[in-house]
């Protein structure tokens, strides 16, 4: 390895390790030396962190260390678990996720239920949702999608890597099931029996 690369490895290992979000392949561009190619660095990056116990991981159409998956298990004797968000939010934002973008009174014509200005600040304090502009309607309600932090927090790097909704159903090649309520699509177990009251527990966020 020339002395070039083993520069710009060490560049953009340390931008990594000392970001708090995704690096992008912008900013890798712009600090690492000029004609490097950053796919090339990352890959060789990622390569030399595969075996260790923080992986180097696409993730929110950046890269960012994260625990090795064989690890994360061990470090619940010593590190606290995220907060999670209200099962009245985790549905709000799979309803956003999959819809986008999508406006409050949709998100509640899907959910079947009214929607909390509570429930709208929670995921926007933690970054998750977004305004995405106005829908040409009456009265010009505002779109809503999710943020590269929605992507981070959920390892994803992009929105194509959301599970598809036809892969969630038990038997997709059977009848045509009943309307799936957003818990449906989450992880089973954050579709658990948490109160629909969002406002009315001091429940967990991430």
């Amino acid at each position: 390895m020339n002395d070039g690369m083993t520069q710009a490895l060490r560049l953009a290992e340390a931008v990594v390790f000392a970001a708090t979000q995704p690096v992008t392949p912008r900013v890798l561009a712009n600090l690492l030396p000029e004609n490097t190619d950053v796919d090339a660095v990352m890959g060789a990056l990622t390569a030399a962190y595969a075996e260790r116990g923080v992986n180097l991981v696409p993730v929110g159409g950046g890269w960012q260390f994260r625990t090795a998956p064989d690890i994360a298990p061990h470090l619940r004797k010593v590190v606290e678990l995220p907060r999670r968000l209200p099962r009245v939010a985790m549905e709000t934002l799979a309803i956003t996720a999959y819809h986008q973008p999508v406006t409050r009174t949709e998100i509640e014509e899907i959910r079947g239920a009214a929607l909390s200005q509570n429930t709208l600040d929670l995921l926007l304090e933690n970054g998750l949702i977004a305004p995405k502009g106005r829908k040409e309607t009456p009265g010009r309600p505002t779109l809503w999608g999710t943020t590269p932090a929605f992507l981070a927090q959920f390892g994803l790097n992009d929105l194509r890597d959301l599970p598809k909704r036809e892969e969630l159903l038990i038997d997709p090649s059977g009848p045509t099931p009943a309307p799936q309520p957003a818990s449906a699509f989450l992880p089973e177990e954050q579709a658990d029996t948490e109160p629909e009251d969002a406002a009315a527990q001091e429940d967990e966020v991430p």
